[in-house]
């Protein structure tokens, strides 16, 4: 690759004062639960985004280069504001944000190295805001808690970006620990480590790479469907601040004020939360084959009532319903393209990963890219 002169320079002068790592996400159950206050179950990745820091010589401007895009770009660390490149937006509205509560960010320069796959569902949006604001709070001792790293890093998203996601990415890109995935209540946001053995089965992303330009947009409006329903629901009852406060009941009485995909989008949240709740406990009793059913079943709920699947997911978890070697299969992220999250067996994920990429690339003419991960560390200093 042909580097420009501009970043060839800033490469040769850059030491590095600390580093970073701050993996991507897979999420096993619990999908658009996590704005409506309810349960899901994610875990961090082995793949992740590498951030070096270093304190700039200037007193206010910042330097930045992404690897990945081979794109440098300087911003002022007192002068901040929405940029035309969405990437960039995920790191100055951290910065942004982290200087509404705290002082004493300087300037400062950063490389960032990434081999997480773009676009597919792994959250490597959350991964660049957690890797800036831990990397700041270690670079300028700001003696931030990880939680409020976690809601700067979600808050950026929310005003930089305009993606008004729940807190799930954030928290568990950075409070995940390896060998585990992590029960997380959104309503308090406290967590609870769930250890997990899936051997002989092996966690296997399929990326369908495909990014349809519904995903920000629609993922919005799912938002607002759901709070639509809470705000029916609230006129008679003033105990309900959302959906995690709504019985099956209660819905039900309400069916006739709401329209049919309102009534589906509210059902599909409560049920998804019972669902996760499921999965722990098949977890701690072993009970691999019904959590793979409960995989199926979510996924069943995203394409049917939630409606934020695409025909390139449904046609790979319906092809994984045909092989008996795989336990469970379901579309992860915010919906209409990205990966698919898939149990399979240790023994059986080379002539799956052939067949389906041979059957996809019939039926869509993309080329399908997959690989194995597991249950990862969190955000943390680089070794």
């Amino acid at each position: 690759m042909i580097m420009n002169k501009q970043i060839a320079s800033f490469l040769n002068s850059f030491e590095s004062q600390l580093k970073v790592m701050s993996p991507g996400r897979i999420n096993f159950i619990g999908e658009h639960t996590d704005y409506n206050n309810g349960f899901v179950l994610p875990a961090a990745i082995d793949k992740k985004i590498t951030f070096s820091f270093r304190k700039s010589v200037s007193k206010t401007q910042c330097t930045i280069l992404s690897t990945t895009y081979q794109k440098l770009f300087t911003f002022s660390i007192d002068k901040i504001s929405i940029r035309e490149a969405t990437w960039e937006n995920y790191i100055v509205g951290v910065v942004a944000e982290m200087q509404k509560i705290i002082s004493g960010i300087g300037a400062f320069d950063c490389i960032i190295d990434s081999d997480l796959p773009l676009g597919s569902g792994v959250s490597s949006s959350a991964a660049l805001e957690c890797g800036i604001a831990y990397g700041l709070n270690a670079l300028f001792k700001l003696n931030l808690s990880t939680l409020q790293m976690i809601e700067i890093s979600q808050r950026a998203e929310h005003e930089y970006v305009g993606t008004k996601c729940g807190i799930m990415d954030q928290y568990a890109v950075m409070k995940s620990k390896e060998g585990a995935v992590l029960l997380l209540d959104c309503l308090i946001n406290k967590h609870s480590y769930i250890e997990a053995s899936f051997d002989p089965y092996v966690i296997v992303l399929l990326n369908t790479n495909v990014s349809h330009n519904l995903a920000s947009s629609e993922y919005n409006t799912r938002r607002e469907e759901c709070e639509f329903v809470v705000n029916t629901i609230r006129k008679d009852s003033n105990n309900v601040s959302s959906l995690r406060d709504v019985t099956f009941l209660q819905l039900q009485q309400y069916k006739d004020q709401l329209s049919k995909n309102h009534y589906e989008r509210a059902a599909y949240v409560l049920e998804e939360n019972e669902r996760v709740l499921a999965a722990v406990e098949c977890l701690k009793t072993g009970n691999l084959k019904q959590f793979g059913s409960l995989m199926y079943a979510s996924h069943r709920g995203l394409q049917y009532q939630y409606d934020v699947s695409c025909p390139e997911l449904d046609f790979l978890v319906d092809f994984s319903e045909t092989n008996k070697e795989i336990l469970g299969s379901r579309m992860m992220g915010g919906g209409f393209g990205g990966c698919t999250i898939n149990l399979i067996h240790k023994n059986a994920v080379d002539d799956f990963v052939k067949e389906a990429s041979k059957a996809y690339k019939e039926k869509f003419g993309i080329a399908l890219t997959s690989f194995v991960t597991v249950p990862s560390q969190g955000t943390s200093m680089y070794s």
